[in-house]
């Protein structure tokens, strides 16, 4: 089982996506950006340092709003998602190919990472 922690990223009533790089497991899906913990770190720092090694920018990690596993066959993860406040930088795509800021209402219109739709639903919840 790996711990990933992902980033919901909030800035003028729109989310931020990211979309993964040819490169990268799940190529071209879609998701929220973050990526494992580290020995040592708790979630809030984890998401901090992804986002910051992954776009170049601060976040204010302000509320847990779930964790679930999701089995890939080949890989088992518990993505755990953080609503997040944009705190400053200039984005830089530093791993994915490509990013979005876009509405609750549009997100159905992108491909994402199977481990990602279930974030989706809990926002319906909250939104």
């Amino acid at each position: 089982m790996i711990y990933v922690v992902c980033a919901v990223i909030y800035r003028e009533g729109k989310i931020l996506i990211a979309q993964r790089s040819e490169k990268m497991k799940l190529p071209l899906k879609w998701e929220f950006p973050g990526g494992k913990l580290k020995k040592g770190e708790n979630e809030e720092q984890a998401i901090t340092r992804e986002i910051k090694e992954e776009l170049n920018i601060e976040i204010l990690p302000f509320q847990r709003i779930s964790s679930h596993t999701h089995d890939y066959g080949s890989l088992k993860i518990n993505l755990i998602a953080y609503l997040c406040e944009y705190i400053s930088g200039e984005i830089k795509l530093l791993e994915h190919l490509d990013f979005e800021f876009v509405y609750f209402e549009d997100l159905k219109g992108y491909d994402f990472a199977e481990a990602d739709i279930p974030v989706i639903e809990k926002l319906k919840t909250l939104l």
